[in-house]
């Protein structure tokens, strides 16, 4: 891992590989580490950039409302600081969220964008209540039940579901509670499909009880070169459930 001071934010992150540059984009309520099984299936393609968000692993918090355009602009000021102008995007669920962001400001920068288990709709106006309010719990109690519920929710493998609540017992509540306002007010990145003139590679489980795969067909349908990988028997965690297809699926960049 390496950490910098980009700006007014501490920056964690782990870099491996070689060839051309893959930013890699965690989840809620995760960190950079849920990438570590497809990471030996993708040093010998790619030069991979593995970040904590804002707020997330050993990356540092930030005071006051987070948007997706605010992590979008740190993974920007990261490439910034490591000299690469153009790469190839892929984030897991709320990171497909920051890559779309990153999509709609920096669009000259991107060689190839990856979803994963992730959609281009805005929440509805029920759904956001109901993050504000668990930002709020979040606060006040930390990050134990999200723990609890997110780990059954992200998948059916009970090995895994343990990895994965201890993942978020490390999460930071701050940080969290950030994240689950700035998804709360996430726009419609749906205008952006049409335009999208590099390959988008969309890879998504048929389990996946939090997205449904229909969001994902959607978005294969209004981009121009969309190729999207179903996954047989995996849930919302493709990268950790079924990494070889998962990495086979982002080597079709190449």
């Amino acid at each position: 891992m390496e950490i910098v001071q980009l700006k007014k934010l501490r920056i964690a992150y782990e870099r491996r590989g070689k060839g051309k540059p893959l930013v890699l984009i965690h989840g809620y309520p995760l960190d950079h580490s849920i990438w570590k099984s497809i990471m030996p299936l993708l040093e010998n393609d790619f030069d991979l950039i593995m970040p904590d968000l804002r707020g997330f692993g050993q990356s540092g918090v930030v005071d006051g409302p987070n948007l997706m355009s605010d992590f979008a602009e740190d993974i920007a000021t990261l490439l910034d600081y490591l000299k690469i102008d153009k790469t190839y995007i892929a984030g897991h669920s709320m990171g497909g969220y920051v890559s779309l962001a990153f999509v709609r400001k920096f669009s000259n920068r991107v060689a190839g964008l990856g979803l994963l288990a992730s959609q281009v709709l805005p929440d509805t106006p029920e759904k956001k209540a109901t993050r504000s309010l668990e930002a709020d719990h979040i606060l006040i109690h930390g990050v134990r039940e999200v723990a609890e519920s997110m780990s059954k929710k992200l998948t059916a493998d009970v090995g895994l579901q343990a990895t994965l609540k201890n993942l978020i017992l490390r999460q930071k509540p701050e940080g969290l509670a950030g994240a689950l306002k700035a998804i709360a007010e996430r726009p419609d990145s749906s205008d952006l499909l049409g335009i999208m003139d590099f390959p988008v590679t969309i890879i998504h489980g048929l389990d996946d009880k939090i997205i449904p795969v229909d969001r994902a067909r959607e978005v294969q349908n209004k981009v121009k070169r969309g190729t999207l990988w179903e996954v047989e028997e995996t849930g919302h965690m493709p990268m950790m459930e079924a990494p070889k297809i998962t990495a086979d699926a982002l080597k079709s960049f190449l």
